[in-house]
């Protein structure tokens, strides 16, 4: 085996190793939008794909041109189509149709018809050996003749100027090399979008117009029990504190001390208290009596438990005859409150009970689905009020029950929405196309694809979210058109020819590298010219 033949045997080998490039074909498309698809792809296999419905590229003559532009640029194709015509066409040039993509996927592709080659099996089979036309060669040739010397010199001396210059002008051919510099121009093109995600079944194939694309819902049943601290409140009876408080008498005359009789605290709010008994002082300066007290209703509760020395006033006509003073603590003043179970309680435990079955089932979800394509959309996932079952949502008690808990034990189906992104980008790359430039071609390496936020969810699932994308536009030259034609050309020439180029950016300038660098024109042969692209972004 010879060593192209390896070297052949070597790339076909990488290629069927490389995951294929998918074009998707829109009915009516023609080769030059193909052409200018294949033109950003070099050197791996590409998997052409025909519309479900409709047809295009079914002539022949599409297929040769699609097939010449992928062999320029090393590509191996194959065809996913249901196009009779396109299968034979196909089969006449070389190259494998399947009917699915993941039979292409898994399936060997043909190499396409590349030989140029007779094989030494092809020869015809009467072709005489050399040996067998050697006695009429010998008739025919003529008598050789002895050469004299001094021609002998001038034929040798001939010969050599003939090779010196032939090597001369070889090396005046085959060594000056060009790099021309272009500048071409760019733009960056930007697209929001709209996705309808419909998850009814006979929605099968991708609507670029209105954006739709197929999609799948799961469902999980799940359950969970969950409890809050109740947040109403409920008074019930409150005590009055009680206490002992001592009278001194300022006076020297016997006074006496009626119940009812009003004492209060002088610091902050006053507490006031009422003697629940009569007493009397004795007619003595500095004599003392206890008398019980007794907070008033207005004070009742806990408000009426003082620390010792605050009540200190006496309220009436004894204030300027008698002194006051608690020596104890009032005590026993108590407020009497309940919590119990509102309406609000209600309303925030199904919202975190609700929030804990959607995380469950997300959870479950993604522990039982996997696919390297399909995504679950997060934002999708709800509890279809048409789903919840009575018998299914039990609280622990009812509004207005005394208790400091609520619990709620609660089963719910949850749904989410599964789509495939790759759908999404196809209607965003296709916007993008649509909205690009018409001289400027979108570099599908450059494409970034972002999902959006969910908008709506209606009854049946179908869900909208946004989706933006953006790429590069970059305007597209011949390469091998612009070596041919400066080929040869003085620079001067070759300057002008290339300053009028289309495609050029704006307000920039071709250059040109010779080497060496005192030649005057281009190259001759057009492949010691290269030419480097760059963008003006």
């Amino acid at each position: 085996m010879s060593y192209a033949l390896i070297c052949r045997f070597d790339v076909v080998y990488y290629m069927s190793k490389i995951k294929p490039e998918y074009i998707q074909l829109e009915t009516g498309e023609d080769i030059p939008s193909v052409r200018d698809r294949l033109s950003f792809i070099r050197g791996k296999r590409v998997l052409i794909i025909w519309p479900e419905t409709g047809t295009a590229l079914s002539r022949k003559l599409d297929l040769v041109f699609m097939q010449r532009n992928a062999k320029r640029r090393v590509i191996q194709l194959a065809l996913v189509t249901h196009d009779p015509q396109v299968i034979v066409h196909a089969k006449e040039l070389g190259i494998s149709t399947f009917e699915t993509i993941k039979e292409a996927e898994n399936s060997k592709w043909k190499r396409g018809r590349t030989r140029v080659f007779v094989q030494r099996h092809h020869k015809p089979k009467d072709e005489p050996d050399p040996e067998e036309l050697m006695s009429v060669a010998s008739r025919v040739r003529n008598p050789r003749k002895r050469m004299s010397d001094a021609l002998r010199r001038v034929v040798q001396v001939a010969v050599a100027m003939v090779v010196f210059s032939a090597i001369g002008g070889a090396i005046f051919v085959a060594a000056p090399s060009a790099q021309i510099n272009l500048t071409l121009a760019q733009e960056i093109v930007n697209i929001e979008a709209l996705i309808i995600a419909n998850p009814d079944p006979s929605v099968v194939d991708v609507d670029i117009d209105s954006g739709t694309i197929p999609a799948t819902l799961l469902r999980a049943t799940v359950q969970t029990v969950q409890s809050i601290e109740t947040g109403g409140e409920a008074t019930g009876e409150d005590s009055r504190a009680i206490g002992v408080v001592t009278f001194t008498n300022q006076t020297p005359r016997t006074i006496e001390i009626p119940a009812n009789t009003q004492v209060t605290t002088s610091a902050g709010t006053p507490i006031r208290f009422t003697t629940t008994v009569t007493a009397s002082l004795a007619g003595q300066v500095g004599a003392r009596t206890d008398v019980a007290i007794e907070a008033i209703p207005e004070f009742s509760g806990s408000i009426g438990n003082v620390t010792e020395g605050l009540i200190n006033t006496v309220i009436g006509s004894l204030s300027e005859q008698v002194t006051v003073r608690n020596l104890q603590p009032t005590t026993g003043g108590t407020s009497q409150t309940f919590a119990i179970v509102t309406q609000d309680d209600y309303d925030r435990l199904m919202g975190i009970v609700r929030a804990q079955l959607q995380a469950r089932a997300l959870e479950e979800m993604e522990a039982n689905f996997s696919s390297d394509t399909q995504v679950i959309v997060v934002e999708s996932v709800h509890i279809p009020e048409s789903s919840l079952r009575r018998d299914w949502i039990n609280y622990s008690h009812e509004v207005g029950a005394f208790s400091e808990t609520l619990t709620l034990d609660m089963q719910a189906i949850v749904e989410a929405l599964v789509i495939d992104d790759r759908f999404a980008r196809q209607i965003v790359f296709a916007r993008l196309s649509a909205e690009k430039p018409s001289n400027l071609v979108l570099q599908p390496d450059t494409f970034i694809y972002t999902r959006g936020a969910v908008l709506s969810t209606n009854l049946n699932g179908t869900t909208t979210f946004s989706a933006s994308g953006n790429a590069l536009a970059t305007a597209q030259v011949d390469t091998f058109q612009i070596q041919q034609i400066v080929a040869g050309k003085s620079i001067e020439e070759a300057q002008t020819i290339l300053n009028n180029l289309v495609g050029v950016a704006p307000d920039t300038t071709p250059e040109i590298e010779v080497s060496p660098s005192w030649l005057w024109q281009m190259p001759i042969l057009p492949v010691r010219i290269s030419i480097r692209q760059s963008g003006d972004l």
